[in-house]
């Protein structure tokens, strides 16, 4: 018995610092040494400072930026440490009254053009950074109108951040909402 009880401590012990320390840290090693950007958030920087994650979706709702979908992760949306869905059903009135509104404002601000879904609706983890091309194109005239730039150019801004499916075939067309609007104040300024 005191046989088998020293070797289940010794192999508790052996597997703690086995799989518990020196595992993590030679994946952490080798994820910083092979992928450093992946592996330290993607983190994205301006005049020096970090301004956000090209992985985590952060709000937008000045009338010159385009606008991230919605988020219910934590209490005001794009909390980070609050990640995941509303778990609202199609029948939640709350989440009806929610759309309806989103689809009315996005109503008055482009009368008569298709709303593409993913203005109105909320990602499952709450976190998206990316919106679909259609959902970025929705936003031009707006965008274009408080900057008071050319449609045209701002549009041309859309498609230099619009990025494909992964090797093709994987996920969908997006864009980045954060690096579109950093894009957008390198070229127009900052609003404020």
């Amino acid at each position: 018995m005191k046989k088998n009880l020293i070797t289940a401590v010794l192999m508790t012990i052996a597997t703690t610092v086995l799989l518990g320390i020196l595992y993590p840290l030679l994946v952490t090693g080798l994820a910083q040494l092979i992928f450093p950007k992946q592996a330290n958030g993607q983190l994205i920087q301006r005049d020096g400072l970090v301004v956000g994650s090209r992985l985590i979706g952060q709000q937008f709702s000045g009338p010159g930026y385009f606008h991230s979908r919605p988020s219910s992760a934590g209490a005001a949306g794009y909390d980070a440490t609050a990640s995941g869905g509303s778990n609202l059903g199609p029948t939640n009135a709350q989440l009806i009254s929610r759309v309806n509104g989103d689809v009315a404002k996005l109503q008055a601000e482009n009368p008569g053009t298709p709303i593409p879904v993913d203005l109105v609706t909320t990602s499952g983890s709450g976190l998206d950074p990316h919106i679909s091309p259609a959902a970025a194109e929705f936003q031009i005239r707006r965008v274009a109108a408080e900057r008071k730039a050319p449609e045209a150019e701002v549009a041309r801004l859309v498609q230099e951040n619009s990025e494909n499916r992964q090797w093709g075939f994987l996920g969908e067309p997006r864009v980045n909402v954060l690096e579109l609007n950093l894009a957008l104040d390198a070229r127009y300024g900052r609003l404020h």
